[in-house]
């Protein structure tokens, strides 16, 4: 590609339609900026790159559309301003270097968007990255976010649930990147020199709540499940499922580096078997119901005895409860059929949940129609989450392979194993006594397959799972 864009100077007397960041997704200079990174990353590499000395031209256009339009935009997020005086300087360095390998550690230092957990606060990103379940390429990605953060949350990060690094985002607009199943923006994603200490990590919550609904709405119709009232609801309101997600995932994303841990889930990279994420993600999940499902208890205690609960804790009570219906719901029907079948963890976890309960008559599936306990529900929840536990404390003094073998025990006791799967057989003793490698070299990509339900929910699920691939809050 060697089509060029007009720089920002060559729009002379454009009028500038808005005086802060509430609407900036419409200022001239944002689609200026939008349009100039999706031309851009038509020239980049996928290491983010420009490779080829005749798109430099091209090239230089872009970046100097970015630069100009960021600085025009800077002053609408006043916030960011560190970030956004130091974003230019990283593009002209690029350009300088001759747009090789991009490296953008300074301005990703400056960035602090964990310093303003506002509610409604917004801020404008562009980094060279990739975007987790959506490109693996670091192409320059530009978006406009905005915080959620109610005071329920605040006032629960502030207390029993402290998270500085937890940030809860709403998606605005964003380049192609983002129109597809990414629902994060994590600072280990940006092209840069060095790895710096990571203080902050995001996750689009309307994303989710808005896949959530309509996944949920969908499956419950064909699965002729009746919802309770307040589930219901919960699938219909937007803005109640965005908050209930962020009150799980506040709960879940501390969870990893907290408990009985045999090891460092995911701050050290290796190659497990994918059965074992499987378990952790399970673990922060029935963590966070598991929490939600206490101060459902403490705070209805409290109103039961006569005590009046204020606003924010009656919140606190309304969206505890909502979670239980969240974690069920979501794992269940959407990450069980989200994805491919290739070490798909995610789906695997809605597997194990759904047969758990299924074996202990929570779930049923009976007359072409499901139905759930829901009573029995969260005692049923709590105790697949308490199997987690224990075998992550035992496993504190187990070698990793041992841990490996009992977790894909765990599993294989609720989830049927491939009939070919050689866990399942036994492993042969040399690869026993070899290194870790061999045993993960011997796990099936799907070692865990669909059940009949699954597949045939599938099927009739498919088209609606695809077509929430890019989904934001106005499409729900």
């Amino acid at each position: 590609m060697t089509t060029s864009l007009p720089t920002e100077q060559a729009i002379i007397g454009e009028p500038e339609v808005v005086e802060d960041a509430r609407h900036a997704e419409s200022h001239p200079a944002w689609l200026r900026l939008k349009a100039a990174a999706t031309a851009l990353q038509g020239l980049q590499a996928k290491d983010g790159s420009v490779p080829d000395p005749v798109d430099h031209p091209a090239a230089r256009d872009h970046v100097a559309v970015i630069t100009a339009a960021v600085a025009t935009l800077a002053p609408l997020f006043p916030h960011d301003a560190a970030y956004l005086a130091a974003l230019p300087r990283d593009v002209a360095r690029w350009e300088a270097d001759g747009f090789g390998v991009p490296d953008f550690l300074d301005s990703l230092v400056a960035f602090q968007p964990q310093e303003h957990r506002v509610d409604g606060i917004r801020h404008l990103v562009v980094f060279p990255m990739y975007t987790q379940n959506g490109s693996p390429d670091r192409h320059v990605e530009a978006l406009i976010v905005e915080a959620i953060w109610p005071e329920f949350i605040a006032d629960l990060e502030a207390g029993d649930y402290g998270n500085k690094l937890f940030l809860s985002l709403r998606l605005i607009d964003f380049t192609p990147g983002y129109d597809t199943n990414s629902a994060v923006l994590f600072p280990e994603t940006v092209a840069m020199r060095e790895i710096p200490t990571f203080t902050w990590g995001a996750i689009f919550q309307d994303r989710e709540a808005a896949r959530f609904r309509r996944v949920v709405a969908a499956a419950a119709d064909i699965t002729k499940l009746d919802l309770p009232a307040d589930a219901a609801e919960l699938v219909a309101d937007q803005d109640l499922a965005e908050r209930t997600f962020v009150m799980w995932d506040l709960i879940h994303d501390r969870t990893h580096m907290r408990g009985d841990l045999p090891f460092d889930p995911f701050m050290i990279k290796q190659r497990m078997p994918f059965f074992l994420y499987t378990l952790e993600e399970m673990r922060c999940d029935l963590t966070a119901f598991r929490e939600c499902v206490r101060i459902e208890q403490a705070l209805t205690a409290r109103a039961e005895a006569g005590e009046d609960l204020s606003e924010t804790e009656q919140a606190t009570l309304r969206h505890a409860k909502l979670v239980h219906y969240a974690v069920l719901f979501d794992r269940v029907f959407r990450f069980a059929l989200t994805g491919s079948r290739v070490r798909n963890y995610d789906g695997l976890g809605g597997q194990l949940l759904f047969a758990w309960l299924h074996r202990r008559h929570v779930v049923e599936w009976r007359d072409v129609k499901l139905s759930v306990d829901w009573e029995g529900l969260a005692p049923a929840v709590v105790e697949l989450g308490d199997a987690i536990d224990r075998l992550y404390w035992e496993s504190i003094d187990r070698p990793k392979t041992v841990h490996w073998l009992k977790a894909h025990e765990l599993v294989a006791s609720v989830v049927a194993p491939h009939p070919a799967s050689a866990w399942a057989q036994g492993l042969p003793q040399d690869v026993l006594a070899g290194p870790p490698k061999g045993l993960t070299d011997l796990v099936l990509d799907d070692e865990f397959p669909l059940s009949m339900f699954f597949e045939a929910l599938e099927k009739k699920m498919r088209g609606v799972i695809d077509s929430t691939a890019g989904i934001r809050a106005a499409d729900a």
